[in-house]
């Protein structure tokens, strides 16, 4: 059988949840799957500090962490032996309108069911890596008009208790006698629900102009900024943070990948200027968003020594930028450390506390009294973890919603089993 591949089984899941609280009598609620307020309680999950313990969840929250065995409750339970318990990841850079179209064979269909099923196919891709809240940078104007828009946010609706799902709204062009039309289909896009203002200024004739007009909306809906650019202009970056900075709720960049080609000295004053302004920085480890000519790493290890915030996303997944792509955070936090320097913890910081501070959510420990956005992967160790992780089970608003299972068999394993080698990475649980 192909090498640890995971297993889809709806048969399986069903028994599965029926025991672990995933069902109806875990908090589901209608086909809404909000939680009820319902309980879980994890057993004998390990710690990144080494601490093996049991995590009791009420209503959408942690109510208790204690030595393993400590904890009961008349709830459903889960066994995490062998799994190392974390926060959850989250998404801070998809693109769902556009998500998966890479093998269509023809004009990418921006026909409302279309948008709607590739950006919920998406979402729960990555909600099956972990990731528990997504922003998903959405395309208005143009051919698409407001159409694409209005589809995911449908696709928000429909996925409402399984994972979070905020939406920006991505003008072309927003100067000009043609900007005029972008400028009012942005603001149209935040009275349906988008919740953050965005776009591309690298696109339009008058960069610092089209930063000028959505930071104006943004301030006159009190909406977070998000923007596309390469960061290959420094004079254009250091206008940006000067009209960026004080701004609130926030304003966060990205890939600035072109960051990273320029001059150090060059690089070190922009990442400066960035710091200065408050203005977090999302990374595409996995690759970008804009093509091949534009891709490339911001200089993550630069930008967190001058104090920037910076996260890591997916990019591009599986369309015309990019053709490949699994959506997968700790993906991105693997290639962070394996290419990029970091540290295992702060490349999952990275796509875990980082990346949920800059899509504005409050913060996830293990600890009581914290919200149970929790991810539990087969592993003892994160450095394992990221590098092995097949296994996986999600928990969302305090129940569990996914869940990924991968065993690797060995023809003729007879060794295998002589030496007591493990199945799946090195755990001290069985596979």
């Amino acid at each position: 059988m192909p090498d640890s591949q995971p297993h889809h089984s709806s048969s399986s899941w069903s028994s599965w949840s029926s025991s672990s609280g995933s069902s109806g009598s875990s908090g589901s609620s209608g086909s809404s799957g909000r939680s009820s307020g319902a309980g879980l309680l994890l057993c004998g999950a390990r710690l990144t500090d080494g601490r093996t313990v049991d995590v009791r969840v009420t209503g959408g929250r942690i109510e208790a962490v204690g030595t393993a065995g400590s904890l009961t409750a008349r709830t459903a339970r889960v066994d995490l032996s062998g799994h190392l318990l974390l926060p959850a990841p989250a998404e801070p850079h998809g693109h769902g309108d556009t998500a998966l179209t890479a093998d269509g064979g023809g004009p990418v269909s921006y026909e409302a069911r279309e948008v709607q099923r590739r950006t919920t196919e998406a979402a729960l891709l990555q909600l099956g890596h972990g990731a528990t809240a997504l922003r998903s940078h959405v395309r208005v104007g143009d051919v698409q008009g407001l159409g694409s828009m209005a589809a995911v946010l449908q696709a928000r609706r429909a996925l409402r208790g399984l994972v979070d799902l905020t939406v920006v709204a991505m003008p072309r062009v927003l100067t000009g006698l043609a900007g005029a039309e972008g400028l009012a289909m942005l603001r149209d896009a935040v009275k349906m629900g988008a919740s953050v203002v965005g776009g591309c200024p690298d696109l339009d004739p008058d960069p610092t102009g089209y930063v000028e007009a959505v930071l104006e909306v943004a301030s006159e809906q009190g909406c977070p900024v998000d923007l596309h650019t390469d960061g290959d202009d420094p004079a254009r970056l250091a206008r940006l943070a000067a009209m960026a900075g004080g701004l609130r709720p926030g304003v966060t960049l990205g890939p600035c990948g072109g960051l990273g080609r320029l001059p150090s000295e060059v690089a070190a004053r922009s990442a400066d200027q960035l710091a200065a302004a408050g203005v977090a920085v999302v990374c595409l480890p996995q690759g970008g968003c804009s093509g091949v000519d534009r891709r490339g790493t911001a200089p993550v290890r630069l930008l967190r020594a001058a104090g920037v915030r910076v996260a890591a996303g997916s990019g591009a997944l599986r369309d015309v930028s990019n053709p490949v792509g699994r959506g997968d955070p700790l993906e991105a936090a693997y290639l962070l450390a394996s290419r990029y320097g970091l540290r295992a913890a702060d490349a999952y910081d990275a796509v875990s506390s980082s990346a949920r501070a800059a899509l504005g959510l409050p913060e996830v420990r293990v600890e009581a009294g914290f919200p149970a956005e929790l991810l539990a992967v087969r592993g003892d160790g994160l450095d394992g973890a990221l590098s092995l992780a097949y296994s996986r089970i999600v928990v969302h608003r305090g129940r569990v919603v996914a869940r990924t299972s991968a065993v690797r068999e060995y023809c003729g394993s007879a060794v295998a089993v002589a030496l007591d080698l493990p199945r799946q990475g090195r755990t001290g649980g069985s596979p």
